[in-house]
């Protein structure tokens, strides 16, 4: 059982931390909102994983290529899409001078799309995590939770490390704000092209 809690932790890491779109969405938050409304929505791969799981693990590996093609250029479309979310608040937040309000049930809802719309847990789960899990499974439904508990405790811990990280490096001041901003910004935007580009061509 404590084999596979550590397997757990040891992928939940690299998973936090590796960029992706749902990264550069918490950080695009966090720097647009605050990382009290932002906060709330670390829990957002809890709901969308179950489905992508279930997905991944009874139909994805069994349908043809094009279909996760089609689902990154759909992925692609909603990063840009939040990406212009982004750019109209921060324009107003320098217009106004002030932060921009949005409910944490929002920001939820948003992570929970971005997630499902990436096809990064997909591919993780169908190719890493989903045969470890199976395995754990196999042996007792302890042993699968334990895995499950493992994962998603040190995801969900990274992913609210790094949204606390971006809260104090906006306290260093306005400027440094703006470009962190920019830079989330420029993040969403160049991973929208690069899942509507992979999507288009195959890669």
């Amino acid at each position: 059982m404590l084999a596979f809690f550590i397997q757990g932790m040891v992928l939940g890491i690299p998973a936090a931390a590796t960029p992706g779109p749902l990264q550069a969405y918490y950080i695009s938050q966090t720097l647009r909102v605050g990382w009290q409304k932002t906060l709330p929505s670390v829990f957002a791969p809890l709901i969308s994983d179950g489905p992508i799981i279930l997905l991944v693990l009874l139909i994805l590996t069994r349908i043809p290529d094009w279909l996760l093609q089609s689902l990154r250029v759909v992925g692609g479309i909603f990063i840009l899409y939040l990406a212009m979310v982004a750019i109209v608040g921060f324009r107003r937040s320098e217009i106004n001078s002030v932060k921009i309000t949005e409910s944490s049930h929002r920001g939820i809802l948003r992570a929970t799309v971005t997630n499902l719309l990436n096809p990064n847990p997909y591919i993780f789960w169908s190719l890493v995590a989903g045969p470890i899990l199976l395995t754990a499974w196999r042996e007792s439904v302890i042993h699968g939770a334990s895995f499950m508990l493992g994962f998603y405790g040190t995801f969900v811990s990274g992913l609210t490390l790094l949204i606390l990280l971006f809260a104090l490096a906006g306290r260093i001041g306005p400027r440094m704000v703006r470009v962190f901003s920019i830079l989330a910004i420029a993040a969403l935007i160049c991973f929208g092209i690069y899942q509507i580009g992979s999507g288009l061509l195959g890669a």
